[in-house]
């Protein structure tokens, strides 16, 4: 799988939940750590804008993003855009 990068917008009042949903899985992926993914999320400055950058698989296996996907379409404003994306570099300070 190549890498991808997903953007979309929340309604506002909806917003919240999503970071929270967002953080279950990133403490799933603490357990589970599936090899070779690299997955960040970003919450932009205005509030309602989400920003996912994966690169590898495992993360669609987990409970935490299922649940996260099943309720995704009732917090949407903006319908995400998946775009695939080449990694050039990453640089994770340990």
């Amino acid at each position: 799988m190549s890498a991808a990068v997903i953007r979309y917008q929340t309604k506002p009042e909806a917003a919240d939940e999503n970071q929270r949903l967002i953080e279950k899985v990133f403490a799933e992926l603490a357990t589970a750590a599936p090899p070779g993914l690299t997955y960040s999320s970003f919450r932009l400055a205005d509030g309602v804008t989400f920003v996912h950058v994966f690169d590898g698989e495992g993360v669609t296996d987990l409970a935490a993003f299922q649940e996260f996907q099943r309720t995704l379409p009732d917090r949407l404003a903006v319908a995400p855009v998946l775009e695939d994306a080449t990694r050039v570099g990453s640089y994770l300070a340990r």
